[in-house]
């Protein structure tokens, strides 16, 4: 999948040696009418002496890997789905990026371009809360040092002042005691949620960067989750090319063939093949 996982299966083979040719016990045999075949060539047996381990090994770090080793020609299809997979990957995760970047250059440049902000980057729930609200309201109210919060309810600080009352004061609708220990509380609690002076937007009059704005925010959402899910397809295809490998591995056959020529006067020539095919468990 990467290049160092292809460096690291080159050294596995390597390591575990190449296939070894070993030959097959010559003798003489006799034909169907008791001719004498003369042994003119000798084939050899293919015996595997890569080690168990290498093939399900090989297959887990790069799909089809083991299996191509094993001389099993599926091993393309695994690579074949690891190349798909790892495509749709990566051109859905630089989908997400480019919406990601797509909405907070529009946040930056529209919705809080009139508050003269600092570009600082903050976490994606600022960028949906922004999108739920038409604006995030002042910070603070007050002329002063002194924190007084907003009380518009259409804003975000507005609403978040308003669950704070709810939650600390006795009448939420009632003008506070500002010198009282529940008012000091609802007031940290406003404080640690409200939206600071260099993250305040405001999205009156541009109703269309808005909308775009949305737009990228699910397009992104949708390309990362996307990206996720073909993530897990390619651990899958992992873990399923690392089984096949095993299963292969077990399962694996050595073929040992003989060959001869019959040299009778009369009889022409004549092939006798033996051929022995062995199965380990």
């Amino acid at each position: 999948m990467t290049r160092w996982s292809v460096l690291l299966v080159e050294l596995l083979v390597v390591f575990a040696g190449d296939v070894a040719a070993q030959p097959v016990e010559s003798r003489f045999l006799v034909g169907p009418s008791g001719t004498r075949l003369e042994p003119v060539g000798t084939a050899f047996a293919s015996e595997s002496s890569v080690p168990d381990w290498i093939i399900p090994v090989s297959s887990a770090l790069i799909p089809g890997s083991g299996q191509l080793l094993a001389g099993n020609e599926r091993g393309v299809l695994y690579l074949a789905a690891e190349a798909f997979l790892m495509l749709r990957f990566w051109s859905l995760r630089s989908e997400g990026r480019r919406n990601r970047d797509a909405f907070r250059d529009l946040a930056f440049s529209v919705a809080r371009a009139p508050f003269r902000p600092a570009r600082r980057d903050t976490v994606f729930k600022y960028f949906e809360v922004m999108e739920s609200y038409l604006e995030s309201g002042p910070f603070s109210t007050g002329s002063g040092s002194e924190l007084v919060p907003p009380v518009d309810e259409s804003t975000f600080n507005g609403r978040i002042w308003l669950l704070a009352r709810q939650t600390f004061l006795p009448d939420p609708d009632s003008p506070p005691d500002t010198s009282s220990a529940e008012y000091r509380r609802a007031l940290d609690f406003y404080a640690e949620r409200a939206i600071g002076a260099n993250f305040q937007w405001s999205w009156r009059d541009a109703g269309l960067e808005r909308d775009l704005f949305s737009q990228s925010i699910r397009r992104s959402d949708d390309a990362f989750r996307m990206a996720t899910q073909y993530l897990g397809l390619v651990l899958v295809n992992h873990l399923v090319s690392a089984i096949d490998g095993f299963v292969t591995q077990r399962l694996g056959s050595q073929t040992s063939v003989n060959t001869a020529i019959a040299a009778g006067p009369d009889r022409g020539q004549e092939v006798v093949a033996r051929v022995m095919f062995r199965v380990e468990f």
